[in-house]
């Protein structure tokens, strides 16, 4: 993959194989998709005949509609393909194969957008290039498969399954299965795929790879987990929280950082066998933790999930053994050492949520900030003294207030740019504007019989 690299230019080599890819697998169309900065994928589709086009000089199209790009005055904006990720959709081919890239967006006179959420991430990217890092990143996510009925999506289980469980429990394991086989013939290499702890809940692992290919790799399965729900009548959900009593949905996202080939998270000689590049790293992670927040969870229902009790981390600690914690680094060593942040929920953007990862652990590297000792006990049995006293602190319990911490913050603020930090303050006060403006049924059950 072409991966973080920053350089625009493309060589006819590149074009040429992939124009013959695209002959080869008898293409008739060609999606060309990119996402608005809430993480929401759009794409536009032109027949194959433009492919070389959108290779080289790019594809216009108008910015003004898509949330966080541009005003209406000033909304010409070009989607320049990555040949990277070139892939054939394994599920659209009755009609004529489709396939799609993922594309940049760039600006008039061949400038990258500021607001393009990929961008950011590889700007991101190359500033570790410059200290000799790459990294990569394991996100683990979940998700829920409801029925839809009169094609409206419901929370109704399809399946009662209970954590790796299989049929009849799991009912929709055949639907689990068909996911994995597409994702397989689109270049993924999966590690494991089970039901979830909640009824109706799933979770698909892939392989580890550089922050931009996974990246682009949680986009493509959240939207082919979509559709092949969608042919079975189901609606597959990444929501955080979207039932009430039972486990939300999460992201954990494993990173590490390799130098010249090797991990730099790992130090035989060590105590735990981490470097000081790992534990400055989780230091820079605790230290903008609260400010990460607010796009790791970008969204009201978000909170809903970081509370206690439901083994989602709400506390601001690490550890090695302990999964209450918020950063959990597990006993695999040697090529296999890293860092799981266990916070980030599936709605969130992936891009910048890995830009600011990376950005607070490069933090951590250059001004060697070391954590503090490990919690190695469960943070939910202890009471607020015993967390006060092991200076525990909480991740912010709002979106409002996960924005504040945002704000105040100079080096995620410094990485997201100002075009991106004023989108998410106008998401952030729409947001909260509308749900405190809403009468929801818990009011309406809890106030109307008695007053």
């Amino acid at each position: 993959m072409i991966g973080w690299n920053m350089s625009s230019s493309m060589s006819k080599d590149v074009i040429g194989t992939t124009l013959e890819r695209i002959a080869a697998d008898d293409v008739k169309f060609i999606r060309l998709q990119f996402n608005d900065v809430m993480g929401q994928p759009k794409n536009a589709a032109i027949p194959v005949a433009q492919a070389e086009k959108a290779l080289t000089d790019g594809t216009w199209f108008d910015g003004s509609s898509i949330e966080g790009f541009t005003r209406i005055e000033e909304s010409d904006m070009l989607l320049k393909a990555d040949p990277a990720s070139y892939t054939v959709l394994p599920w659209r081919t009755a009609e004529g194969k489709v396939a799609r890239f993922i594309c940049d967006v760039y600006t008039y006179g061949n400038k990258p957008f500021e607001g393009d959420p990929r961008y950011i991430l590889k700007k991101t990217m190359a500033e570790a290039a410059k200290m000799g890092y790459v990294f990569n990143t394991g996100p683990e996510l979940e998700f829920f498969l409801f029925k839809l009925i009169d094609g409206k999506p419901t929370t109704q289980f399809p399946d009662q399954g209970g954590y790796f469980d299989l049929a009849p429990n799991d009912s929709a394991e055949d639907v689990r299965r068909e996911i994995v086989l597409a994702l397989i013939e689109m270049g993924f290499e999966i590690e494991m795929s089970h039901h979830e702890v909640a009824p109706s809940q799933h979770e698909i692992d892939f392989k580890y790879g550089d922050a931009v290919t996974t990246a682009d790799r949680v986009m493509t399965q959240k939207f082919t987990t979509k559709a092949i729900a969608l042919k079975h009548g189901l609606h597959a959900s990444f929501m955080a929280k979207p039932i009430a009593g039972i486990n939300g949905s999460g992201m954990h996202t494993h990173g590490s950082l390799a130098r010249g080939g090797k991990n730099a998270f790992y130090d035989p000689d060590a105590p735990k066998g981490l470097s000081d590049v790992a534990l400055y790293y989780i230091g820079g992670l605790l230290k903008h933790a609260k400010a990460i927040t607010r796009v790791a969870n970008p969204t009201i229902n978000s909170y809903k999930r970081l509370v206690p009790g439901y083994e989602a981390p709400c506390y601001i600690s690490w550890s090695t053994t302990n999964r209450s914690a918020l950063i959990r680094v597990p006993a695999a060593r040697g090529n296999s050492t890293r860092a799981e942040f266990r916070s980030p929920d599936p709605m969130c953007n992936p891009y910048l949520t890995f830009a600011c990862m990376l950005a607070a652990g490069l933090d951590g590297i250059k001004n060697k900030i070391m954590p503090p000792e490990s919690t190695d006990t469960n943070i939910y049995h202890l009471g607020p003294r015993e967390r006060k006293k092991l200076k525990i602190d909480m991740l912010p319990g709002s979106l409002m207030e996960s924005h504040d911490y945002l704000m105040k913050d100079p080096v995620l603020g410094s990485t997201l740019g100002n075009h991106i930090m004023d989108t998410l303050t106008r998401i952030t006060e729409q947001e909260t504007d509308a749900f405190r403006l809403a009468v929801h049924p818990w009011e309406l059950d809890r106030y109307l019989p008695n007053y």
